[in-house]
């Protein structure tokens, strides 16, 4: 039986300005979207969506300005792996379309600047844990238990 881990749950990204670093870009060209993966120094992630089909300007404006170059013409979706953009985020609430009288909230990302990086220190991914068979070992002996110390300070951050 395999065991599968879970997370602690799905948290909005506080309202305030944030950086993000634009991790993954999936272009479905035939349709014309655009998904921008980005994540915080926390780990959070955030997905932009954009229709490229409509002609608004937005993720033209959204691409030189993670790029911080306003005179690129074109590029190719995957160049925006890896670049950094500061964004106001700002919630919006609205009435659940399957739900009447359900109020969902929503990331919207507001003002946008270039970045060169995240503003404070990055926090590593959990690595994912193995479940497997622990190795038969001899038990413990009595005078070898000792209580585990753990710093509070880094786990509560």
């Amino acid at each position: 039986m395999a065991k599968i881990g879970l997370t602690e749950g799905f948290t909005l990204i506080p309202e305030g300005t944030h950086v993000f670093k634009i991790t993954e870009v999936n272009y479905k060209e035939d349709f014309g979207k655009m998904e921008v993966v980005m994540q915080t120094a926390k780990g959070q992630k955030h997905i932009e969506r954009f229709s490229l089909l409509n002609k608004d300007g937005a993720f033209s404006y959204f691409a030189k300005t993670a790029l911080d170059d306003f005179t690129v013409k074109d590029i190719d979706d995957q160049e925006l792996v890896g670049h950094y953009i500061r964004c106001e985020v700002e919630h919006e609430e609205v009435e659940s379309n399957k739900t009447p009288g359900k109020m969902l909230k929503f990331v919207r990302l507001g003002d946008k600047e270039a970045a060169d990086g995240f503003d404070e220190e990055e926090v590593a991914p959990a690595a994912p844990k193995q479940q497997s068979k622990p190795a038969k070992t001899e038990p413990a002996k009595q005078e070898d238990k000792k209580p585990a110390a753990f710093d509070l300070n880094s786990l509560l951050g």
